[in-house]
């Protein structure tokens, strides 16, 4: 006899279920224990990101030891600091760099225009009191005779940078500036620039002056009082009046730049002269343009005895070399 068991479908349902339900269990237990590796996964690859990203971001912040103590040294540098450092870059040992631009030239004076006394640790003097004699009341001994105090910020073999004070009628006489190149600014003050360059080609008379064998013919270039603040002053080697005599009509002062710096040996000798108005030699020299009035005639003198310069102590900001 063969017995037929018929299931009730609700119950094969329900079998069904409980199969499926046991196997997805299992499956979820199963991946119920992977989730901690995947978290683990997912964490390496996270941290590898990061990394990668901060080392980019980094590089790209970067900025060398060097530059970044440059660029600190650079906040708020004085200006002498400045000028030291484009004289470096301006000048060699010989003069001028080789470049025929312009360009460092205008740097530098555009730079000097803006210095006052303050810049290089000086106070502005008050006039002082000439006792009435005024600035062309005293004879030149007795304005010679006064102390110019000299002051040296720094020296190397391609410039010079220093400072003159110059008390009332104080003067350095007519000096030249051989093979170099010079700028002046005036820091407080007024003083008279009287200036000459040499005629070209050279123009010599043998003088009958004692002491004076010979003269040499020059041109005047300037005549001036400069009183601060005004623009910066600027004589070559040829042109722009290499030859010069200060005279203080206030107290006042100076700063120079010389470049290069006067040096005995490679030829670069201060010397002095005394002018002569061009009537006094000048027949037979020929004038090729302007009045006789613009030219004379300029004789080789010792070093005045009576030129009275002190050194003193330079206070303003130091130079980083």
């Amino acid at each position: 006899m063969e017995l037929i068991i018929r299931s009730n479908p609700v119950q094969i349902i329900r079998h069904q279920i409980c199969s499926d339900s046991c196997e997805n269990k299992g499956k979820k237990e199963e991946s119920r224990q992977n989730i901690p590796k995947m978290f683990s996964e997912i964490q390496k690859v996270t941290d590898k990101a990061m990394v990668f990203l901060q080392k980019k971001a980094l590089s790209a912040l970067y900025i060398p030891k060097q530059k970044l103590h440059m660029a600190m040294n650079n906040t708020n540098a004085p200006k002498v600091q400045l000028l030291y450092d484009l004289c470096k870059t301006t000048f060699t040992p010989s003069g001028l760099s080789s470049s025929p631009s312009p360009q460092p030239i205008h740097k530098l004076c555009s730079l000097l225009d803006t210095f006052g006394p303050a810049d290089v640790g000086l106070k502005e003097e008050s006039p002082d009191d000439d006792r009435g004699h005024g600035f062309f009341g005293l004879n030149r001994v007795t304005r010679w005779a006064q102390p110019i105090t000299y002051l040296d910020i720094h020296e190397c073999d391609s410039f010079t940078m220093c400072i003159f004070c110059f008390p009332t009628s104080s003067v350095i006489p007519l000096h030249d500036h051989p093979g170099m190149t010079v700028f002046s600014k005036v820091l407080y003050g007024s003083m008279h620039v009287k200036a000459y360059d040499w005629v070209e080609p050279s123009c010599i008379k043998e003088s009958q002056e004692p002491g004076c064998p010979q003269v040499r013919l020059a041109r005047l270039a300037a005549d001036k009082v400069l009183t601060a603040p005004c623009g910066t002053s600027i004589l070559y080697p040829k042109t722009g009046g290499n030859l010069h005599c200060f005279t203080a009509v206030t107290p006042c002062a100076v700063l120079d730049v010389l470049a290069p710096p006067y040096r005995e040996d490679l030829g670069r000798k201060c010397t002095y002269y005394v002018d002569y108005p061009y009537s006094a030699f000048g027949n037979g020299a020929q004038i090729s343009n302007g009045k006789e009035e613009e030219y004379a005639w300029l004789a080789e003198i010792e070093t005045p005895d009576d030129l009275y310069m002190r050194s003193g102590v330079y206070v303003g900001p130091s130079i980083r070399v």
